[in-house]
């Protein structure tokens, strides 16, 4: 039986464009000088997928986050991760409460974790048995308490910051936990114009607002139509290549990539490459994913997904480094005709 798809309009992408480019305008006007981070940042938004968000302190990390909600009236959620935060903290517990009868009865009292914009601050301070109170809810978007499954509010999304300087008190990130973030996105410091701007707008005696620029409505149809967008055969192949090339044992791993990774991606890289790719496309307005788009989000998907090798260290071998290996080694595979 065959299945139908409908095409998407002219008319759809005309006006998804017009409101992400309204979304990306306002969210830049308070981040300040972090453009291809707030794209970014809306690609994880599209592709409803949880973004970490590394970088030094003052960066703009929790701002672009919280932003971020104010501009899609989202309900936000702050969590300051610290080494005594408990799961019960994150999750919410059984409580004793007594009805008008005064009998007593248990209740369930949520936690912070239902909201559609969670903000896990300093995600790395908090002991790993926190950490994995995270688990169950960024990837099946539900969490169980006393043995029984409760549902996250749609949308739903986790944004986790961590310092990349600060070791102290800290608890790294586990590699299962790392690969629920569908993109790790890195906060630069800005340029000496930008911070002279940044020094000018926000000392100043108007106080910053953001504008509503998009309903929860509007954002789920984006969603949705994220996921229609087509994926032509070969460049689903493209994204495979880069994901098995990622594998030092793989015969189309590069040498670089044999010499300083210990173990490659996982199938959910694949799956991220195109979510991020598709969201991708339709940022750019257009109905389709070309290798470009691919190439343009591999970093953030893929910089938080290999495990490096001491020798990588030794050399100061990065990631990123090792991403740029992968993009230049592997030959996107040209539709036939």
């Amino acid at each position: 039986m065959s299945v139908t798809v409908t095409p998407i309009t002219e008319q759809q992408l005309v006006a998804a464009a017009e409101s992400l480019g309204a979304l990306k305008a306002e969210i830049e006007r308070r981040v300040f000088g972090q453009s291809d981070l707030v794209l970014q940042a809306i690609v994880g938004l599209l592709a409803r997928g949880n973004v970490l968000i590394e970088g030094q302190p003052g960066l703009g990390k929790t701002l672009l986050v919280k932003v971020l909600s104010e501009a899609l009236a989202m309900q936000f959620s702050r969590i300051q991760f610290t080494p005594d935060l408990m799961p019960a903290d994150i999750t919410g517990s059984q409580t004793l409460a007594h009805d008008e009868q005064g009998r007593a009865q248990l209740q369930f009292r949520a936690g912070p974790i239902f909201a559609n914009m969670v903000l896990a601050d300093e995600v790395n301070r908090a002991t790993p048995k926190t950490q994995s109170a995270l688990l169950e809810a960024m990837q099946e978007h539900s969490v169980t308490v006393a043995g029984q499954k409760r549902d996250l509010p749609s949308p739903f999304i986790v944004a986790a910051t961590q310092n990349p300087i600060e070791m102290e008190g800290t608890y790294p990130l586990p590699e299962a936990q790392l690969d629920r973030f569908l993109l790790k996105l890195e906060v630069q410091f800005p340029s000496f114009d930008d911070l002279r701007e940044i020094g000018l707008r926000t000392t100043g005696s108007a106080e910053a607002t953001t504008n509503v620029v998009m309903t929860r409505e509007q954002l789920l149809g984006l969603q949705s139509l994220t996921r229609e967008i087509v994926v032509a055969p070969h460049v689903a192949e493209y994204c495979a290549q880069i994901t098995m090339a990622t594998h030092p044992g793989s015969p189309q791993a590069p040498e670089q990539v044999r010499r300083f990774v210990r173990y490659g991606a996982s199938p959910r890289a694949m799956q991220a490459l195109i979510l991020a790719g598709r969201a991708y496309a339709l940022l750019c307005g257009r109905g389709w994913v070309s290798e470009d788009d691919v190439r343009a989000v591999a970093h953030p998907v893929l910089r938080h997904r290999m495990i490096p090798t001491f020798d990588a260290k030794l050399e100061s071998v990065t990631n990123n480094d090792l991403v740029d290996v992968l993009l230049g080694s592997i030959t996107p595979v040209r539709a036939a005709g």
